[in-house]
């Protein structure tokens, strides 16, 4: 009897001790292993808008003391999310053509977070696709480029260019969803020059040609394949710095005057089932974009030295760029993609949900800024 008591109080004070054990581990929170860590795939796009990413890639684990950084596994390709010394994620970087196609592989689920067009995620979510705006990236970084000998030098000429012209002229886009070419094709149609997208129609005065990809601009004015093209930074200053072509007019110049400045382009977006199941994940990253933005504001040679190495592109290029970085929805921000509604709208590019409404109607299903504002603090 007395043995049984013996055994019965080991076994008590065992149980005791690991009770004791659980108790401390909960408080730290769970341990993390191979097996519970998230694997997140994050799109983007060879552009300088997006160089708070590049940056966060390349300068890894220098960025310590932000708080949250990666760290490098693959270097351009896999990396270890990693915030207040605790590894959230594994993230695996993936090149993108466009916005169009980003928006795409996130409603296929190949991508799980992405920076893309505004512009993008606005069609994508009109289309039913479960994803959110997190935050801006930058504004504006915007140009149409035209061949050297061009005489079109502002909009005015490129009116008169226009108006001369007995065929429509063709400018080129790298993809139907793009900041460049829905800001451009609403500026025509503020203008009433009338525009298509279709080659057998003659009568209109311009013809907008898509591209494919940021890497056909540059080859197709050389071929004369289009009159001009419309793109994002940095394209149109390697034209320039490569002799290929010229900048007319950045688009923040269009009219009416002033209208088209600190114009939205790149954010950072999610699925919703992403933000969901992993929102420390998608913290930490908006809170490293956030952080990164400030960094490349301040350090831009150094940030457009890693963009142009990182991208393939002449640094000179890289630095003359007049990009401003920024993670804040600012009240003009949001004028500006209520803007963006109403003009896809007027274009009748919406199909699904957004057809037909203004912005204050659809800001809660298109973003989610709550991410952002706690990073912000």
């Amino acid at each position: 009897m007395k043995r049984i008591t013996l055994l019965f109080s080991l076994v008590l004070m065992l149980c005791l001790v690991l009770v004791g054990c659980g108790k401390t581990n909960e408080t730290a929170g769970p341990s993390i292993t191979p097996q519970n860590i998230p694997t997140i795939n994050l799109g983007y796009i060879f552009t300088n808008h997006q160089t708070p990413l590049l940056v966060s890639a390349a300068k890894g684990e220098a960025f310590k003391d932000m708080g949250v950084y990666l760290k490098p596994v693959v270097a351009k390709e896999k990396y270890e999310l990693i915030s207040d010394g605790k590894t959230l994620a594994n993230i695996n970087l993936v090149v993108t053509k466009s916005g169009s196609e980003v928006t795409t592989l996130l409603a296929q689920k190949h991508i799980d977070i992405a920076l893309g067009s505004v512009t993008a995620f606005m069609h994508g979510v009109d289309q039913q696709t479960p994803m959110k705006v997190l935050c801006p990236i930058q504004t504006e970084g915007m140009g149409l480029v035209v061949p050297q000998d061009s005489n079109i030098k502002d909009w005015d000429t490129f009116v008169a260019y226009v108006k001369a012209t007995k065929q429509p002229v063709k400018i080129g886009y790298h993809s139907p969803t793009s900041g460049p070419k829905i800001v451009f094709e609403g500026a025509l149609k503020k203008a009433n020059i009338s525009v298509t997208e279709d080659p057998n129609n003659m009568q209109a005065e311009v013809l907008l040609v898509d591209l494919k990809s940021t890497s056909n601009l540059n080859p197709a004015l050389t071929s004369k394949q289009v009159d001009g093209w419309v793109g994002p930074s940095p394209y149109p200053e390697v034209a320039v710095t490569e002799g290929i072509g010229k900048i007319a007019f950045e688009l923040r110049d269009l009219p009416p005057e002033g209208y088209w400045h600190d114009f939205p382009c790149c954010v950072v977006g999610a699925r919703q089932e992403i933000i969901d199941n992993n929102p420390e994940v998608t913290q930490a990253i908006v809170e490293l974009t956030h952080k990164a933005s400030d960094w490349c504001n301040a350090n831009k040679e150094e940030a457009a030295t890693i963009t142009a190495e990182w991208i393939g592109i002449p640094v000179e290029a890289a630095k003359v760029s007049n990009i401003v970085y920024t993670t804040n929805p600012t009240a003009k921000w949001r004028e500006g993609a209520a803007t963006y509604i109403d003009i896809l709208n007027d274009m009748d590019k919406f199909n699904g949900s957004f057809k037909g409404k203004k912005y204050g109607e659809i800001e809660t299903s298109l973003m989610d800024f709550s991410f952002i504002e706690k990073a912000s603090q």
